[in-house]
């Protein structure tokens, strides 16, 4: 079996130990040390019975951690019978363990490692690798979120708000290290739309698999950005954009629009153009007011500025950018985007120069950094 199909079985086993007794916090443990027994022993000797084989060996996994840590406390224990065996709601244990560790009192950060973890199957090393920081760091964010959560009842009602939230930010984290959290991110959104049925889980569904269809044409081969005019879009993989395109059909027509879905509509209408050039902005704009209508986000107002000047000419652009909050992230570079197409080179040469310097991470900063020099170049020329 596939570690990735492996991983799948997992927020059904955990569930499986909660209901036997066992809490959270120790369950989430005792899966994950049957997992890696799983990954080391399967290929040689694979089990009939892959779910039944995890919670019989997750359960003797939990049951040496509670001998362990009674013994260690001087305590007599009597953990050797087996629980009484039973159907279990597996698929409902599923969903409400997505939003157990999506729980309010949570900050995003630990929620995404936690869901990571108990949802997606990762180990802390592989979670801590993809998030650049030392595993000792993951794991103590780990164990904390796990504490926090630790009097929360798996029969609590959640959020799905902020479940699709959670998932959301774990697409965009990035791609670094062994596991790619943008492919994870898919996986567990697929599970969970598997069990829940809502238009804005599909709509997120969606919007992951078109924004994925384009990752091959983002970069060069030395690594570099590149813009989505300049991208070749021959490596563009249209399955995935049929697939998404699907999906967000299936959703729109469900009459129940939301954040996701509009997102999705326009990464799809990015997805249809052939050509730059044949981009229906005057559509993605009208997308863009709707997303702005639900949601009031300052990012949506700022790239549908840059609509605007894709759709009217930069000018509108530059008008509908200066109701944008001028401190949010990438302003400075939709501003020079806007007057770089308006022809005022030196002043789009020092905005990239400005924004590069304010630039979170290395890619983007040598990508505004080179075209700052280049119109630098053409305005002295």
């Amino acid at each position: 079996m596939e570690e990735s199909r492996l991983r799948e079985l997992i927020p059904e086993v955990i569930g499986v130990l909660v209901r036997r007794g066992a809490d959270f916090a120790s369950a989430e443990d005792a899966v994950q040390e049957a997992l890696i027994t799983a990954i080391r022993t399967w290929p040689a000797n694979p089990p009939r019975d892959a779910k039944g084989w995890l919670i019989t060996v997750s359960w003797r996994k939990y049951l040496d951690l509670c001998r362990s840590e009674h013994a260690r406390q001087g305590r007599e224990v009597a953990l050797d019978l087996e629980p009484p065996q039973g159907p279990v709601p597996a698929v409902d244990d599923t969903l409400r363990l997505y939003f157990l560790c999506a729980h309010p009192s949570l900050t995003p950060g630990s929620a995404v490692a936690l869901t990571l973890r108990a949802v997606g199957g990762l180990t802390t090393r592989q979670i801590a690798e993809a998030y650049l920081v030392p595993e000792s760091t993951m794991g103590q964010r780990i164990s904390r979120a796990k504490r926090r959560i630790a009097e929360v009842s798996l029969d609590q009602s959640g959020d799905l708000p902020t479940v699709l939230r959670v998932l959301y930010l774990t697409y965009n984290e990035g791609h670094s290290g062994e596991v790619d959290l943008a492919t994870e991110a898919i996986r567990v959104t697929r599970q969970l739309a598997a069990v829940v049925d809502d238009p804005e889980v599909a709509g997120l569904l969606a919007l992951m698999l078109l924004h994925h269809a384009r990752r091959a044409a983002r970069t060069d081969p030395a690594g570099r950005l590149v813009p989505l005019a300049e991208q070749d879009r021959s490596r563009w993989d249209t399955a995935l954009i049929t697939e998404g395109e699907e999906i967000l059909q299936a959703a729109l027509a469900r009459d129940r629009l939301g954040e996701y879905q509009a997102q999705a509509a326009i990464a799809a209408l990015h997805a249809d153009a052939r050509r730059f050039e044949e981009t229906d902005w005057v559509q993605i704009v009208e997308w863009y007011d709707e997303l702005v209508a639900l949601t009031g986000s300052a990012v949506a107002r700022l790239n549908r500025a840059v609509a605007v000047g894709e759709a009217d000419g930069p000018l509108a652009g530059l008008a509908a950018l200066t109701e944008v909050d001028p401190s949010l992230p990438r302003h400075t570079a939709a501003s020079a985007y806007l007057h770089e197409k308006a022809g005022r080179l030196a002043d789009a040469a020092d905005l990239y120069a400005a924004a590069a310097r304010a630039a979170s991470n290395l890619a983007e900063r040598d990508h505004l950094t080179r075209r700052a020099a280049r119109l630098r170049q053409a305005a002295s020329g």
